[in-house]
């Protein structure tokens, strides 16, 4: 079960209202860092999006110390990092909320497996969305039995 997750924006403030707006909840500081938000689903599972100013890096603490928060004045604006969270926002509120902060939105299908919106937060990170009717479906496709079948499903040569 994913509860949270961080992830880091240019504006830090506008990203956590955005993706509070995608997860129908909140958006409000997080004091442990300076300049960070969290988007808070406010579900029964915690769920929580921790939104850092881009710079920042997670360092492990000393010996027995909790993590610490560092900057790096020249972090990739790029990560291999994503995410996929079921939303219950509709494909078009995610598209306007994506167009209104100039951030790139498409709806993609996944090997036919499943649908996503790639939602582009800052046209940095994919984060991927998926509505109601996609969850099911990924829902379904993530099954043991069904993945099982996948699983076993001869790989298909490759021709060069």
């Amino acid at each position: 079960m994913l509860h949270h997750f961080s992830i880091a924006a240019e504006n830090p403030s506008r990203v956590a209202h955005a993706l509070a707006e995608v997860l129908h909840g909140e958006c409000a500081p997080f004091p442990p860092c300076p300049g960070s938000f969290m988007a808070i689903a406010l579900d029964n599972y915690g769920t929580m999006i921790e939104v850092y100013p881009a710079e920042t890096e997670l360092m492990p603490g000393f010996g027995t110390e909790q993590v610490t928060f560092s900057s790096n004045a020249f972090a990739s604006p790029f990560s291999a990092t994503h995410v996929a969270i079921s939303v219950p926002t509709s494909q078009q509120k995610i598209e306007q909320i994506a167009a209104r902060e100039g951030w790139r939105a498409v709806r993609c299908n996944r090997d036919s497996y499943f649908d996503v919106i790639e939602f582009w937060v800052e046209n940095k990170l994919m984060i991927e969305l998926l509505t109601p009717p996609m969850a099911a479906k990924y829902l379904e496709f993530m099954q043991p039995q069904n993945l099982a079948k996948f699983l076993s499903a001869p790989e298909e040569p490759v021709s060069v």
